[in-house]
């Protein structure tokens, strides 16, 4: 065959490759335009996330308002509704020249106590520092354990019939697994500097002197709850046992213990016991670069921990 005859073929095909890489370039320029809007975009976020924060005493104007603040979500120092967080926003709350009352926005179902003791210390010395500024607490679905141990440094407590209040309570649990190790043969090895160092470790027989240690740490927690509780509550609350055992109520049950005052929600307490219809939130919003940051914190830390291996000083 000529080359004559060779050369359309050979140049369609030629001429189809050529189209094909065009077209693939022209796809590859796309798709770094989109990557580099996206980046920007989330550089553009970040930097506004960055930058100072809404300024709810800014906005309120000069008419009067209700401050709240929302206790929402397990508490934890590494939660939303963690006592720093809190505090700040009872802070902001309570500077605001504007502010005829500060309203607790209360659903959770409690969380470490270290972080409740703080938000209850913080409430009573606003208190003693702004006698006249009323500080109330609504409960929303739920406000249990700890979330409860906030809410009684409060004024007054406001429920819904369907909150559930109470849980005056310290638990502490995990598992043990010794009788299945032995069923399969397993072998504990366990080394330890000092005694105590595996204190209730779940793959060896509970000691009981350390359970009885454990159990005295948990019973001093609950004595501080019941006296925190008994100080916020005072003479309102009903002579009755079962109230610091743990156990729970529905909102008008926890009216007749002394454990809630009446029945309210968030406006109807802000327009007819604080007085002012208006409410503003004061509660410090988590940014995106703090969020990001905790969780490159978290991802590092338990690499950090792979490689370091199973030695440890904490528990």
């Amino acid at each position: 065959m000529s080359q004559d005859t060779d050369t359309p073929w050979e140049r369609q095909v030629l001429e189809r490759l050529a189209s094909e890489t065009l077209a693939e370039r022209r796809r590859a320029r796309r798709w770094n335009v989109a990557i580099r809007l996206v980046f920007l975009a989330y550089l553009i976020a970040v930097t506004l996330s960055l930058m100072k924060p809404w300024s709810p005493e800014g906005l309120a104007g000069n008419a009067q308002i209700t401050a709240k603040v929302k206790v929402e979500g397990i508490l934890l120092p590494d939660s939303p509704a963690n006592a720093k967080a809190l505090i700040e926003g009872l802070r902001r709350a309570a500077k605001a020249p504007n502010a005829k009352g500060i309203l607790l926005e209360m659903n959770s179902p409690g969380g470490s106590p270290v972080q409740a003791a703080l938000v209850y210390d913080a409430i009573r010395r606003l208190k003693k520092e702004k006698p006249d500024l009323p500080v109330v607490a609504v409960v929303q679905d739920m406000c249990a354990s700890g979330c409860y141990y906030i809410a009684a440094a409060a004024d007054k407590i406001y429920v819904s019939p369907y909150s559930i209040v109470g849980s005056i309570g310290v638990i502490m649990n995990g598992f043990g697994f010794v009788e299945a190790m032995k069923k399969l043969g397993i072998e504990r090895r366990l080394l330890t500097a000092g005694e105590h160092k595996a204190l209730l470790d779940p793959f060896s027989p509970v000691k009981p002197e350390e359970k009885a240690h454990v159990q005295g740490l948990l019973n001093e927690v609950h004595r501080q709850f019941i006296a925190a509780v008994r100080q916020g509550r005072g003479p309102r609350l009903k002579d009755d046992p079962k109230i610091f055992s743990g156990l729970i109520w529905v909102g008008h049950q926890g009216i007749e213990l002394g454990l809630a005052d009446a029945i309210g929600d968030t406006y109807s307490v802000a327009r007819e016991v604080i007085g002012v219809e208006k409410i503003v939130d004061f509660t410090p919003e988590e940014n995106v670069w703090e969020r990001l940051a905790r969780r490159f914190g978290t991802s590092l830390g338990t690499m950090l921990a792979a490689a370091v291996g199973s030695a440890r000083l904490g528990p």
